[in-house]
């Protein structure tokens, strides 16, 4: 008579593949024999195979968050392999690395590798490689390099550390910060951007810009839809048709119609009702500074063209060398204000559930 108690082969389905050696995988996991990135690349090809992480926690050892980081950091690997990298940081991250490299899968190939070779040349440890690759991405998201700073992973995280310097009131807390982005800072012009703070130490610091009044669409029911009015009974067939035809385009339902002329319909809000002169214009979050935030999208501004005079918690609408720009002004300016910015609107959030399946998108 046979045992019937299952035992950790029995939990783990049993591939069709002929050329996956179950055995052979768990045993090298259990064993942990090769490097590192082997180990993601077993985990990788049995998950993909069928077999539940907790199966193969089981038989291995290996805790389902570890599963990940391997699974991950190798991929990660993999990428910059292919991006290219010297013979030192090759060595260095078959070695070890996965929690450093997971890290790095917030990042383009590209921004990898050159991510990878920096944290090498500087010895980084974890929480240093986590701060770099987030300043990173931040840094990704400008369309035009700030003043000073160059296309390069220190000065990216040298940038990050320079804003939030420049914003920090508490001396102590200012000095910190500002030997944070020097130990980061790679360009000579990116130091003396950081330097610069060095002298304003005892002058106050310099007030932040206000934050923008933003919105967001959030239900279904919040998105208006505008519909043409062809009058009111008795009606004839020519009045039906003069009724103009039109589209609604893009995430704000703008309506186009007699050549260049569009319309977009807003909620009831109160700060829409009370505007006396409201204008509509369409931009990227890119286009309004540091202070935007947030994911990069198009948003919408509506300004209030009535409103024209300056207030210090503002943002205004103004002409700069023919093209119309969104400032704020610290103080009283004599430049002509064209309406003040009373609401920026994001467009409604689309939720893709196939994203929380790929493991670039799992966070910890």
């Amino acid at each position: 008579m046979t045992d019937s108690s299952p035992g950790y082969e029995d939990r783990i389905p049993q591939s069709a593949e002929a050329s996956l050696n179950v055995e052979d995988l768990l045993q090298k996991l259990r064993r942990k024999e090769g490097t590192w990135v082997e180990w993601g690349q077993a985990c990788t090809t049995l998950q993909k195979a069928g077999h539940n992480p907790q199966a193969i926690f089981e038989a291995t050892g290996f805790e389902p968050i570890q599963q990940n980081q391997v699974m991950v950091g190798a991929q990660v690997f993999t990428s910059i392999v292919n991006a290219g990298m010297s013979d030192e940081v090759r060595s260095h991250f078959t070695r070890k690395g996965s929690d450093i490299l997971y890290e790095l899968r917030i990042l383009a190939q590209a921004e990898r590798a050159t991510a990878a070779e920096f944290i090498v040349a500087k010895s980084l440890d974890l929480d240093n490689s986590r701060d770099l690759a987030r300043a990173m991405k931040e840094y990704s998201r400008y369309r035009t390099l700030p003043a000073g700073f160059e296309n390069h992973p220190g000065d990216a995280a040298a940038y990050h550390y320079w804003k939030l310097a420049k914003q920090q009131a508490d001396l102590q807390e200012r000095s910190r910060l500002i030997a944070r982005g020097l130990m980061f800072a790679n360009s000579q012009t990116a130091r003396q951007q950081i330097e610069q703070l060095l002298t304003q130490g005892l002058s106050p610091a310099q007030r932040p810009a206000p934050n923008w009044p933003f919105y967001r669409l959030e239900a279904d029911e919040g998105l208006p839809r505008l519909i043409p009015v062809a009058g009111q009974f008795p009606l004839a067939q020519a009045d039906l048709k003069e009724v103009p035809i039109f589209e609604e385009t893009g995430p704000f339902n703008i309506v186009k119609y007699a050549g260049n002329q569009a319309w977009v319909c807003l909620p009831g809000w109160q700060v829409v009702s009370k505007a006396e002169d409201p204008v509509a214009i369409i931009c990227h979050t890119s286009q309004l500074g540091e202070k935007a935030g947030g994911k990069p999208e198009d948003v919408l501004v509506l300004i209030d063209r009535s409103q024209r005079k300056w207030e210090d918690n503002s943002y205004f609408l103004v002409e700069q060398s023919g093209q119309l720009e969104f400032h704020w002004f610290e103080q009283a300016t004599d430049v002509p204000l064209l309406g003040r910015v009373i609401l920026v609107l994001r467009p409604k959030k689309i939720i893709d559930e196939g994203l929380s399946k790929d493991l670039w998108q799992i966070d910890e």
